[in-house]
């Protein structure tokens, strides 16, 4: 005679095997939680229309930390320099990019940031390297809307970085909060700001402060006249 309590006890059972697989799924995401993803939405520099105080407050909290490890971080100088007085800075951390900004009265130049490899020959080719950006950019743009003074501007931006202008206007480097603290205090850099450790490489934006940017965040007016080469 069949027993009738069977179907019964096996349905216990299975919950009970049920149960246990769910706590033991829970226990193993405690004790090994999923890896977290890179940072992927941050962002270096000020943002339009803040005081620069305030970023510059910002900025310096930013390295506030006894961690060891390294962090991408946004060098901004008190004005601008040549490509020639980087290799200096390598010798202490890495930089990732240069930003090329040549300064214009009046005049909206475009920002051009140059990857650059561990190498004081890479540094000191950036400028050159920033104007070939900026050529692929003009020949690009031929026959298309760009208007006569976009040209004019982008051809005067590039032949001052090809006669290496004094036109750098913020490094991203990367390093431990205590050599950015120390970077920090150089009397030629007016801020550093640095993200979390597990920021992505390419893969935040950047915006440096320009030297010349005193009180609030703007962008540069256009309006004034586009001086010849």
């Amino acid at each position: 005679m069949p027993d009738s309590r069977r179907p019964g006890l096996r349905a216990v059972g299975a919950g009970a095997v049920a149960v246990a697989l769910a706590v033991l799924i829970v226990l193993l995401g405690v004790l090994h939680p999923p890896r977290r993803d890179g940072v992927f939405t941050d962002r270096l520099g000020p943002h339009n229309g803040e005081l620069v105080a305030d970023y510059l407050a910002r900025a310096a909290e930013s390295l506030i930390g006894a961690d060891t490890s390294e962090h991408w971080a946004l060098v901004s100088f008190t004005e601008y320099l040549p490509a020639s007085a980087l290799p200096h800075y390598r010798r202490e951390m890495r930089i990732g990019q240069v930003l090329y900004q040549p300064p214009v009265p009046r005049v909206s130049t475009p920002l051009v940031a140059v990857p650059v490899p561990d190498s004081d020959t890479a540094l000191l080719r950036s400028s050159a390297d920033a104007a070939g950006q900026l050529w692929d950019r003009l020949q690009h743009s031929s026959g298309t809307s760009t208007g006569e003074r976009s040209r004019r501007v982008l051809e005067l931006s590039a032949e001052r970085l090809r006669a290496d202008c004094a036109c750098v206007t913020g490094l991203v480097v990367r390093a431990t909060p205590s050599e950015l603290r120390d970077l920090a205090e150089r009397p030629e850099v007016r801020a550093v700001q640095a993200l979390p450790a597990d920021a992505v490489a390419g893969r935040f934006a950047v915006v440096p402060l320009r030297p010349d940017t005193t009180d609030t965040v703007t962008p540069v007016p256009d309006d004034g006249p586009v001086p010849g080469r």
